[in-house]
């Protein structure tokens, strides 16, 4: 499908008809990237989506959720830092 592209203030934009909108499963919000040369729209992704599942999970098996990011880092020890 070809479209126009408009200008909208000091930006660009283009009109994309509801019913691709529909199929495509767009809501209000989406992500933009350039991919091999191409502009690449797709759904927006809910940036902590399931997170809360992973860390109900956790907490049944080790009885707290575990560590996103370890307290220290192998080559360091709690001294290295100045407070």
């Amino acid at each position: 499908m070809e479209t126009n592209i408009i200008t909208i203030g000091n930006s660009k934009g283009i009109i994309i008809p509801s019913k691709l909108l529909k199929i495509a499963g767009f809501e209000n919000i989406v992500d933009l990237e350039i991919s091999e040369g191409k502009l690449v729209i797709s759904p927006s992704r809910k940036v902590r989506e399931g997170w809360e599942d992973l860390i109900k999970a956790e907490i049944e098996k080790n009885g707290q959720p575990s560590s996103l990011i370890p307290d220290f880092f192998e080559d360091e020890q709690e001294n290295d830092w100045q407070w």
